[in-house]
């Protein structure tokens, strides 16, 4: 008989390499959503945003370094997963792009693709993406390409340069989408897999003062959203898969209209149905819900719901969609609420996890 299949979410934080850095927790769906803290790993500094290859057993961290002149840079790191109990033990370390100069080159997001054959990394700070190879084991083995980004943006402060924040790939995989919060683009590469490099494919321009940061395509793969960090917007666009090309519909507010205080966006997602997207205000520290008319890209409000902490730095909805789990960063919990798939409305279950500083948080089911 099989063995059922175990909830796990693993949990990117700020943090020193002298602690855990990376969260292992159990989800119990049949208890309402408890979580139950399992175990972490130590020895990497600043491991903020993860991603899981559960069929292969690898998780994969970015990290950050210092090099010899004391700027600090970037490194992808690749561990195992214990599948009975989701225990992690590092296999492999890798350095990304090097700083040149007094410009850190440390990273803020790791994309990979279906097949494990590479990784791409988006360094805020450095203006760059890099792409780096996988060997058929699932570990790092080099730096092969990266591309730097050039210009600025509309806003004198947080976009004075290139600020590369999130890289998500196309659903066929043919193209590479990579937002720019700090030139207000979305530049498109292809991932040339013979040569191990990347080809640039063309750029979606938003409006001035956007900061684009984190971007879904609709489960159909005929539309697509971005969140904008700076001036807490979502914008859809219309795909052409063919083409590889975004047409913008519609810019909405992710903030309700009485709300004058600060406020930055984070982290988007898509139900698995696509009927609902979400969004995270950090400030108003709410997740923002809108109805989805998949055939026009059209969005409709539906509400805003309080995170229950400060600073929802990411999110997650578990496989299914029956419940999001916020990643609040700056009163160091995770809260989970359940998804009501009909109105695509969440309630606070009540649950909750003490967790330092989490920035990043994906659930995933491990067969025992």
């Amino acid at each position: 008989m099989n063995q059922p299949s175990k909830l796990f979410l693993y949990v990117g934080s700020y943090s020193g390499a002298d602690v855990n850095g990376i969260h292992v927790l159990q989800f119990e769906p049949e208890q309402g959503g408890a979580l139950t803290l399992l175990s972490g790993v130590k020895g990497v500094a600043n491991p903020t945003f993860i991603n899981v290859d559960e069929q292969r057993l690898r998780l994969y961290s970015i990290g950050e370094k210092v090099n010899g002149h004391g700027v600090k840079e970037g490194e992808v790191i690749a561990y195992s997963v214990e599948r009975e109990s989701g225990a992690l033990s590092e296999i492999s370390r890798t350095e990304t792009m090097l700083a040149e100069g007094a410009i850190a080159t440390t990273t803020c997001h790791i994309a990979r693709d279906s097949g494990s054959k590479f990784l791409v990394v988006a360094s805020y700070h450095g203006g760059q993406i890099g792409l780096v190879s996988l060997d058929a084991e699932g570990k790092t083995v080099r730096l092969t390409d990266f591309a730097v980004h050039s210009g600025r943006g509309a806003h004198p402060e947080r976009q004075d340069r290139p600020h590369p924040h999130s890289a998500t790939f196309s659903p066929d995989e043919r193209f590479l989408f990579v937002c720019d919060l700090g030139i207000d683009v979305i530049r498109a590469y292809r991932i040339n897999a013979e040569k191990e490099t990347l080809e640039l494919h063309g750029d979606t321009p938003l409006h001035p003062g956007a900061g684009p940061r984190h971007f879904a395509f609709h489960p159909d793969g005929r539309s697509a959203y971005v969140i904008n960090e700076v001036d807490s917007t979502i914008t859809s666009f219309t795909y052409d898969a063919a083409a590889g090309t975004l047409s913008p519909v519609v810019t909405v507010p992710t903030l309700p209209e009485d709300y004058t205080e600060e406020n930055t966006c984070a982290e988007i997602a898509l139900s698995p149905d696509g009927r609902y997207l979400y969004g995270s205000n950090r400030g108003h520290d709410s997740i923002v819900v809108y109805a989805v008319d998949p055939a026009t890209a059209r969005l409709t409000l539906v509400e805003h719901t309080s995170t229950h902490g400060g600073h929802p730095r990411h999110f997650a909805l578990t496989p299914g969609g029956d419940y999001l789990i916020a990643a609040n960063r700056d009163s160091n919990n995770l809260v989970v609420f359940a998804r009501d798939s009909a109105s695509g409305k969440l309630t606070f279950t009540g649950h909750e996890a003490q967790v330092p500083k989490p920035v990043c948080v994906k659930p995933v089911y491990l067969k025992a």
